[in-house]
Formats: C-alpha cells, sequence, structure tokens
C-alpha cells in the first residue's frame, strides 16, 4: 500500500481523535478529514481497532519525532537551567503544536483500558517518558534516585493534563502554577531537588 497515503489517513485519524473524540472516530471521519474519497480509510485499516491501532502508532512515531529534536542539541541538558529549558519546551509544545497529538494520545489511552493490543502500543510511549525523563535528570548532574525521577515525570503528566483541559485564564491553570511554564518547571526541579535547605520552602512561596 502507498506508505504516504497511509500516513495521510494516521495523521487524519489523530486530527478526528483531537476535535471529536474516541466516539468520533470514524473511517468517514478520518476520509472527510483527510480529504480522500469515502471508502479509503477502510481499504487501508478495515476495523476500527485497526484504525485505533493505527493512530496510536502514528503517535508513538511523533512523540520519537518530538524527543529527537528536543535532544537534538547533544546528549541531554548539563545542568539545571538547561533542565528547565527542556521540561518548559516540552510543556510549551503541549501547548502549542503537539497539542493534536496529546488530545488523540489520552483519547487512545481510554480505548486502550478496553484492548490490550492498544495498551501495548501506547506503552511504549509511557515506558519510554518515564525513562528519556530521568536521564535528562541525570545529565542535569541532579541527585537522581528511581523515586524522585518518576515523582518530576508524574507531575509533568499532570501538568499536561491541565494545559490540555485549561485555558491560561482558568483558575485552575493559576492554581497549578502554570501561567509560566519555564517558572513551573524550576519550582518543580527545586522543589524535588533542593540546592539548599531553603530551596523547598522557597519554592513553595512561589507556587
Amino acid at each position: 500500500m502507498n506508505q504516504d497515503r497511509r500516513n495521510l489517513l494516521r495523521d487524519a485519524a489523530i486530527e478526528v481523535l483531537a476535535s471529536a473524540g474516541g466516539r468520533g472516530l470514524t473511517h468517514r471521519a478520518v476520509d472527510a478529514a483527510a480529504e480522500v474519497p469515502v471508502g479509503t480509510a477502510k481499504n487501508y485499516f478495515p476495523t476500527r481497532e485497526a484504525l485505533l491501532r493505527a493512530a496510536a502508532e502514528r503517535c508513538v512515531e511523533q512523540y520519537g519525532q518530538v524527543a529527537a529534536q528536543m535532544t537534538a542539541a547533544g546528549p541531554g541538558p548539563c545542568d539545571r537551567e538547561e533542565l528547565v529549558g527542556l521540561f518548559g519546551g516540552l510543556l510549551e509544545n503541549v501547548a502549542g503544536p503537539g497539542r493534536p497529538r496529546m488530545l488523540a494520545y489520552f483519547e487512545l489511552r481510554s480505548e486502550a483500558a478496553r484492548d490490550p493490543q492498544l495498551s501495548a502500543i501506547l506503552d511504549q510511549i509511557a515506558t519510554d517518558d518515564f525513562t528519556g525523563l530521568e536521564l535528562a535528570q541525570r545529565a542535569a548532574g541532579l541527585p537522581v534516585t528511581p523515586q524522585s525521577a518518576a515523582i518530576v515525570t508524574l507531575a509533568l503528566h499532570g501538568a499536561i493534563l491541565h494545559l490540555l483541559v485549561d485555558t491560561p485564564s482558568t483558575l485552575a491553570t493559576t492554581a497549578a502554577g502554570l501561567e509560566n511554564l519555564d517558572h513551573f518547571a524550576r519550582n518543580l526541579i527545586g522543589t524535588v531537588y533542593p540546592q539548599n535547605p531553603d530551596d523547598r520552602r522557597h519554592a513553595q512561596v512561589q507556587q
């Protein structure tokens, strides 16, 4: 089959998931989003399950592309400030060009609760995320433990959910400290890895 056409349909499936949710994902909706003749998506992905898994595979590929762009400058952040920049950039991507992909990802995660094969595809993102973010923290010279690395990753995941659901003016965004994403990243790192006994208290006051 034509790989370019296949990618077009997979990208269209992500677009539909992001705009209409899991219930809106149909072959006709994907055909319309891709601007191809009716029946094209069904020809490439005969069942809804196949369509969902194709979208999940595309999400994994796009995640890898974003991760590669973030690390293109070198092996990883060399200090706290570079780590702040990395985390802030990741969150800015979610709030901006990466928003459709992340919305689609969470829709797929919901579907994966009932589809082990879909879950297995998406697990690669979760595994790579925990591993990659831990390596970034280690590269920055922080006193990393598996527990501290997981806390940072889970906090970033929580921030992502707020960025997807809330607007910059909502009270939840303000309560989460997400008006300034670099500031949020700096407070997160300073709270989990205080440089001196006063850092943790200072981060709490800033929040």
